[in-house]
């Protein structure tokens, strides 16, 4: 018997996502199925892959050498196996789409619909989660293409980048906090910023903008969602930067103000992001135009 690329795949996922379950969910099989497979996969290596802890799935030392290798080759498959695809005519599957959370909620009303106007020949599986996690997936071939807002780390497998536009940051605090007109970054109080907890590349971002890179251990807040950051701006617990993307759904509340950021501002570049050796990329490009024409602009009042 020899390792199956089936195999392979499911141990990528169980990697990835740290339980058996969530794996079985993502390929689309029965937990006793995949799990089965694992064991399979275990016998003909000679040692486990995994280790079945109660606090969940951890790689042993033999599971992380395997899965580095396992990586380059199922992603080599799946490019096989869509140029075969493509030089047909067609893609006879959906296209794994992933987004960031400071993105999804906010452009996917907008985008969506588009897509499936502009391009009804395809289909999409839509993902969401963090930046350096997506980044693994597209490179590992888990995801075909995702939306993200930072650039890709220097090494791994060449990535292909399509911009999409820019997405500039704004202050939101309470409407009896600020006054009118463009705020300086520098005039900020630091201890009363608020952030994302850490992975997002959003909290990154604004600890850049707002130079907290000092202040990083010292915090004791960190929101797992902008929403929830919000609803402390909204009751004078603080101030946060918001993209501008958001504010439609997050800045309602009419107990936010929004304020422009005076010089230097400071922003973000949404960005479509996939592996360079794929078939795909004149798909992935119509992709990219969709989105941009797609783009809206929120109707929320702004501070000048």
């Amino acid at each position: 018997m020899t390792i199956t690329l089936k195999q392979m795949k499911y141990a990528l996922a169980v990697a990835r996502t740290g339980h058996f379950g969530q794996a079985a969910e993502e390929c689309a099989v029965s937990q006793p199925a995949l799990s089965q497979q694992i064991l399979s996969l275990e016998t003909l290596c000679g040692t486990q892959l995994f280790d079945r802890l109660k606090s969940g799935i951890r790689l042993t030392p033999f599971g992380c050498d395997f899965i580095e290798r396992a990586k380059p080759a199922v992603a080599a498959a799946e490019a096989l196996d869509d140029f075969a695809l493509r030089r047909g005519g067609r893609l006879d599957r959906p296209i794994r789409f992933g987004l960031i959370p400071t993105v999804a909620p906010y452009l996917l009303p907008e985008i969506f619909p588009a897509l499936t106007e502009a391009l009804p020949q395809i289909k999409f599986t839509v993902s969401e989660s963090r930046t350096e996690a997506m980044l693994e997936s597209v490179q590992s071939g888990a995801l075909d293409l995702a939306l993200i807002a930072s650039l890709p780390p220097p090494g791994g497998p060449k990535l292909a980048l399509f911009p999409l536009f820019e997405d500039p940051f704004v202050l939101a605090t309470s409407q009896s906090e600020m006054p009118d007109g463009p705020v300086s970054l520098e005039a900020l109080e630091p201890g009363r910023i608020l952030l994302l907890d850490e992975g997002h590349c959003f909290r990154d971002q604004t600890i850049s903008a707002c130079r907290l890179e000092g202040e990083r251990s010292t915090r004791t807040f960190a929101a797992t969602s902008l929403s929830t950051i919000v609803e402390f701006v909204a009751n004078g617990q603080g101030v946060t930067l918001l993209p501008q993307i958001a504010l439609r759904k997050e800045a309602s509340d009419p107990r936010i103000a929004v304020h422009r950021l005076d010089d230097p501002q400071a922003g973000r570049q949404l960005a479509l992001v996939w592996r360079e050796a794929t078939p795909l990329t004149d798909t992935f490009e119509q992709i990219g135009r969709v989105i941009r024409a797609a783009r809206t602009h929120p109707q929320v009042p702004i501070s000048r």
